[in-house]
């Protein structure tokens, strides 16, 4: 099931604002221009795909995305992009794509195993030979989610100009290495608040490579950060680029 925050159409006109292009989109734009053939898991409201288009891109660029609300943003943009609703369990593709990338933690969100391994699966199948599969994860050793706490404000201004005020809370406790928590989107011109509550997963390293190898993907390149330092415990992040095992 989709959560609130992407589902609803006034919730998604807010992504961009509250999460602005960084070090992360840089990271991945840089791939995307590299490769004749990409495909964007999770593409939410487009804007890798979209910048890589505007960018020059000439290749193929397909976004997916199982959040309607979500792709109504992307498509208000005039982008050569090819832009999807589903997810990976509703697709079929055959050796298409030389990239396939998961952006903004969306990796975190296959919170089961047998979703985990589907989406690797279905991965596998959509890349060519020598192609790369490329996302990043929340390092479980920082916790960043004990940071989650409602004193933590961010605001966006919506489309009528309006503040909307946006935290987050972990309200429930962790188990193993899944974190649910609220996010709780506020405005003084509405009746009441907005809570969409989400689960994510937090793999460890061993783990999202135990994963990898069994859907038959090697590890390419590990990075803790986006100027591709090294993963320590202290990094923020775990980015991963695979490829299909020999």
């Amino acid at each position: 099931m989709v959560d609130r925050s992407f589902a609803d159409l006034s919730l998604a006109a807010l992504y961009d604002a509250l999460n602005p292009w960084g070090p992360g989109d840089d990271f991945y734009l840089g791939l995307v221009m590299s490769s004749e053939s990409v495909l964007d898991v999770g593409c939410g409201t487009g804007r890798l795909l979209r910048r890589a288009s505007a960018d020059g891109h000439r290749g193929r660029l397909v976004g997916l995305d199982p959040a309607a609300a979500m792709l109504v943003q992307a498509r208000r943009h005039d982008a050569d992009v090819e832009w999807l609703l589903g997810d990976l369990r509703a697709c079929s593709w055959g050796e298409e794509f030389d990239l396939v990338v998961m952006t903004g933690h969306a990796f975190q969100v296959l919170v089961e195993d047998d979703e985990l391994r589907t989406a690797l699966s279905a991965v596998r199948r959509a890349l060519r030979p020598g192609g790369r599969f490329v996302f990043e994860t929340r390092n479980p050793v920082v916790r960043a989610w004990e940071t989650w706490t409602p004193d933590r404000v961010r605001e966006a201004t919506d489309e009528d100009g309006r503040v909307v005020r946006v935290w987050h809370e972990v309200r429930e406790p962790v188990v193993g290495d899944r974190v649910t928590f609220v996010e709780t989107f506020d405005c003084d011109a509405w009746q009441a608040p907005v809570v969409s509550r989400t689960t994510l997963r937090f793999l460890a390293p061993d783990a999202l490579d135990a994963s990898l190898h069994e859907a038959g993907f090697t590890i390419v390149e590990r990075c803790g950060a986006w100027g591709r330092g090294p993963l320590t415990p202290t990094s923020p992040e775990i980015i991963t680029v695979a490829a299909l095992a020999a």
